[in-house]
C-alpha cells in the first residue's frame, strides 16, 4: 500500500511537470531540462522514489543554458510538503538555486527564497517564467522612499492631496514587511488615477515586473485601459487580456469575468506571472 502511494505521488509529480512543458527525458535533440540529485536516471527508480535517499527525493529543474534554476522536493502524499523546507532549503543554496518546489502530488507550494514564504499553487510553474521571475528583485526600501509629489504622474494627471497620502501609507506599511495593501475611495475621488500612481511606483522601483488591474465590468476596463495609456504614454505598456498578447504587457487590464471563465486563468497564467 504505502509504494502505492508513493508511486501515486510520482506520477502525479512527473505529469506536473509534463503539463508546464518541463522535459524528463530527451526529444530528438532536446535535452532533458529535469535531473534527479546525485545523478539517478529518472527511469530507473521505478515506483518507490522515496526509498533512493534519507525517504526523499530531490528533483533538479535547469534553466535554458543548463544551470540549475529550481529545487522541486517530492513527499509521499502522506506527508506535508512544508515539513520538508529546510532540507530543500539547505540543497537549494547548495545547488545556488533561488526557487523550490515542495510538493506531495497533491499539494505544492512555490518557494522564492530570496523575498518570500513558501506561496501554495495549483500548478507549476515554466521554466520560462521562472527565468522571468530572476529578473525581480523587489527592493522595499526603494519603494518607501520614492517621493511622491502631486507631479509625480507628470502632466497627464495631478495628484489630488489625499491620493498622495494613500500612496504614502501604502509605502509605509510596505516598510513593515506587509505585502497586501487595501484602500477605500468614494465614487469620483479618482481611483484609476490613483491606481496608475501606485502601478508606476511598483513598476519603477522594481517592486513588479508585470501587473494585473482586474475590474468587474467591461466598461470599467475600457475606461482603465484609455486612462493608463494616456498617463504613461510610452513609458509602460498596456493592453487588455483578452487581446491576445498579456505577456508583452507591464499592466494587464482585465474583468474578472474573462478570467474566470471556463477558469482560464489555471490553464493561461503559471503561478508567478504577475
Amino acid at each position: 500500500m504505502q509504494s502505492k502511494k508513493e508511486a501515486k505521488a510520482r506520477i502525479k509529480i512527473n505529469n506536473l511537470l509534463t503539463q508546464s512543458d518541463w522535459l524528463l527525458d530527451d526529444i530528438d535533440d532536446i535535452k532533458a531540462n529535469v535531473i534527479l540529485e546525485s545523478g539517478v536516471d529518472i527511469k530507473s527508480i521505478g515506483d518507490d522514489f522515496e526509498n533512493i535517499s534519507k525517504g526523499f527525493i530531490d528533483y533538479l529543474l535547469l534553466d535554458d543554458k543548463n544551470f540549475p534554476l529550481c529545487v522541486l522536493e517530492a513527499k509521499r502524499e502522506s506527508i506535508h510538503p512544508l515539513s520538508a523546507k529546510e532540507q530543500a532549503r539547505d540543497y537549494a543554496k547548495g545547488q545556488n538555486c533561488r526557487f523550490i518546489i515542495l510538493s506531495n502530488g497533491i499539494s505544492h507550494y512555490l518557494w522564492d527564497i530570496k523575498i518570500s514564504t513558501p506561496v501554495q499553487i495549483t500548478e507549476f510553474p515554466t521554466q520560462e517564467s521562472l527565468i522571468h521571475r530572476q529578473d525581480y528583485n523587489p527592493n522595499i526600501q526603494d519603494l518607501a522612499s520614492e517621493k511622491i509629489v502631486p507631479e509625480y504622474l507628470g502632466q497627464a494627471k495631478t495628484l489630488r492631496y489625499y491620493q498622495v497620502e494613500a500612496i504614502k501609507a501604502i509605502q509605509n506599511s510596505a516598510q513593515k514587511e506587509n505585502n497586501r495593501f487595501l484602500l477605500e475611495m468614494a465614487t469620483g475621488t479618482g481611483k484609476t488615477t490613483t491606481a496608475a500612481a501606485i502601478c508606476k511606483l511598483f513598476l519603477k522601483t522594481g517592486n513588479a515586473t508585470r501587473i494585473l488591474f482586474l475590474v468587474d465590468r467591461i466598461e470599467l476596463e475600457d475606461q482603465a485601459i484609455k486612462a493608463f495609456k494616456e498617463i504613461f504614454k510610452h513609458d509602460y505598456f498596456i493592453d487588455s487580456y483578452k487581446n491576445g498578447n498579456w505577456n508583452k504587457q507591464h499592466i494587464v487590464v482585465s474583468t474578472i469575468q474573462s478570467l474566470l471563465a471556463g477558469n482560464r486563468y489555471r490553464d493561461e497564467f503559471k503561478p508567478i506571472d504577475f
